[in-house]
């Protein structure tokens, strides 16, 4: 049977590697991830690192992939942390704040 090699990056506060993994062709995203993460453990990945390896969010080249999405030579998978706070609640935050103060747009 023929292999596929593809790259996996992982990314915490402190710790950030691009390992590849040598699959069987047809390697499906779920695969790539559990053959990288005794990987990434041996390479230092903190324990407490929050990485969701079961059902995190994930991508194939910056774009969103489902886990049983097949792979093919060269990808790059990525599993993404989840976000610390609500992006629109933030947003939301820093608008009031700057109309309080007179910041941008108040006259």
């Amino acid at each position: 049977m023929s292999r596929i090699v593809v790259s996996v990056a992982l990314a915490v506060p402190g710790w950030q590697r691009v390992l590849d993994v040598e699959l069987p062709a047809g390697a499906t995203v779920q695969e790539a991830l559990r053959a990288v993460r005794p990987l990434a453990e041996a390479a230092g990945l903190p324990p407490d690192s929050g990485l969701d390896w079961e059902a995190g969010a994930v991508g194939v080249f910056g774009v969103a992939r489902v886990r049983s999405d097949a792979l093919t030579p060269g990808d790059r998978v990525e599993l993404y942390r989840p976000l610390q706070a609500d992006p629109k609640e933030s947003r939301r935050r820093r608008a009031a704040s700057a109309g309080r103060s007179g910041g941008r747009g108040s006259r």
